[in-house]
């Protein structure tokens, strides 16, 4: 679906727990017109790689709004996320995202969130507190009610669409698949009668028509389930995509050696999807029926973008499209994203609003929750001390006047007690604690991290660097797990 005209203004867009008493009072001022600040509108993916975008210019996939909106803003190229706690990644993802707090702080709290909410410190409160009228839609996994957060909530979904035992362990190495992504009977993102996306899509679309008869702005959580498995579309959208299209990822495993040991072995949920030993064929059948769910995604994307220039609204708006974390669909053996590659830990980070470069790719690391403090400044919003994310807006901007220095020296990467990473200056160093195993990559030469530089001497001095700067994140996150030794 074509979307039309530019996006000008300060209308904010984005696609992807706070306590009272950690309010900063310089952070507390709101605009004195509400016709000054823009609108918010969150577009959220669930389960969608970095590389799940034309515009990353690494897949053969579709996705024409999304490389639309990449053309007319700037495209993060190393936004990831630090982590989790829990098997299921997105639910430690949202939860930083709605808190504000890192991986180990977010965990802290997890258990008593709805604490959080009733101290009013959650993400979409404080921008209510600021004046915005707040609308939700989708995918939430959070533990609050998402009805006691915004002003609005419809479809309030769950991690994942309901599945069947005949979704996993398929295709088969012969005979008959069971199991059809257009097979309404069942369920999945069926259920309801309607695609998800499309209802995801259809709130969106009645959400943005409301708030353009409001003089106040509006924050819109649009958050899909899509493309999270089961991954179900309409036959149109596997049509564009045969098997003979379909690449194989770099690099190709049958079973990832490390697996049981990091925690995303035989028995992980995500993992059971393909056979094992993996084979040519069924990772193709999966990333196509992936592809497919993108490309549907994208054009329900598309109908909202259209949505918002009827509204009159795309004057004054910004837009954030990311996800909450990847997913490996077949690389290194991996089906899932419980690992610390780049293909499960980075996802898509496109901004478009006013003064923000249009066509620019920035490869500056950040973290996809950096989207909450960015929106919290733009809405001229408190921000409690506690939030340890950064506003993007000196980089969006460039208001400073001079370049911005980045966000973070390194990146932060975590998986249970079974994983710990740090993405430096182009090198990643990961660590297996429970299974010994240091694995080092030149991730700039090597972006598919095929090779593994651990064990040659020549590289010695970097893997005592990055190894040194991860126990120095560690103890600042408070993360007490201890890394194997050095070679």
């Amino acid at each position: 679906m074509q979307t039309r005209g530019t996006f000008q203004g300060g209308f904010i867009v984005v696609i992807a727990v706070l306590l009272t008493t950690g309010i900063e009072s310089g952070l507390c001022a709101q605009p004195s017109a509400a016709g000054s600040r823009p609108n918010v509108l969150f577009l959220f993916a669930d389960d969608m790689t970095h590389e799940a975008i034309r515009a990353a210019g690494k897949t053969d996939i579709d996705t024409p709004n999304l490389d639309r909106l990449a053309a007319r803003g700037t495209r993060f190229s190393h936004a990831y996320n630090m982590g989790s706690w829990s098997g299921a990644v997105c639910v430690a993802s949202r939860t930083m995202l709605i808190t504000g707090r890192s991986v180990w702080d977010a965990n802290s709290i997890y258990n008593t969130t709805d604490k959080e909410r009733r101290a009013g410190v959650l993400w979409p409160q404080l921008l209510k507190a600021a004046g915005y009228q707040t609308f939700m839609t989708g995918k939430w996994h959070i533990r609050t009610d998402a009805a006691k957060c915004f002003d609005v909530a419809r479809h309030v979904r769950p991690g994942m669409p309901k599945t069947v035992a005949s979704s996993y362990n398929r295709p088969p190495a012969s005979g008959e698949d069971n199991w059809s992504p257009t097979d309404t009977s069942l369920g999945g993102f069926w259920e309801g009668g309607r695609h998800w996306s499309e209802v995801t899509a259809d709130d969106a679309i009645d959400f943005l028509g409301q708030a353009s008869q409001q003089p106040s702005p509006a924050f819109f959580y649009i958050a899909f389930n899509a493309p999270h498995d089961p991954r179900q579309s309409p036959q149109e959208y596997l049509d564009r995509y045969p098997v003979e299209r379909i690449s194989l990822p770099e690099p190709f495993l049958s079973e990832y050696p490390h697996a049981e040991a990091m925690g995303a072995g035989r028995g992980l949920r995500d993992e059971k999807l393909a056979p094992f030993p993996r084979t040519e064929r069924a990772v193709k059948v999966h990333r196509r029926e992936y592809y497919a769910l993108v490309t549907h995604l994208d054009d329900q994307i598309g109908r909202i973008l259209d949505a918002l220039e009827a509204s009159g609204k795309a004057d004054n708006t910004w837009i954030f499209f990311t996800a909450d974390h990847g997913l490996g669909v077949g690389h290194h053996g991996l089906m899932g994203k419980q690992n610390q590659y780049d293909h499960s830990v980075r996802v898509p980070f496109v901004v478009v609003g006013p003064q923000v470069p249009a066509g620019k790719t920035d490869p500056t690391p950040i973290y996809l929750q950096d989207v909450m403090p960015t929106t919290l400044e733009l809405a001229g919003a408190a921000r409690p001390e506690h939030v340890f994310f950064k506003s993007l807006l000196p980089r969006l901007t460039g208001t400073s006047g001079k370049p911005p220095a980045a966000p973070y020296e390194s990146i932060y990467g975590s998986y249970l007690k079974s994983q710990r990473a740090i993405s430096h200056d182009g090198w990643k160093l990961i660590a297996y604690p429970e299974a010994g195993v240091l694995r080092l990559f030149h991730v700039s030469d090597d972006p598919d991290e095929t090779v593994d530089l651990a064990g040659q001497p020549e590289h010695a001095p970097r893997l005592r660097n990055l190894y040194d700067r991860l126990v120095v994140l560690q103890q600042d996150l408070g993360d007490t797990v201890s890394l194997p030794n050095l070679p």
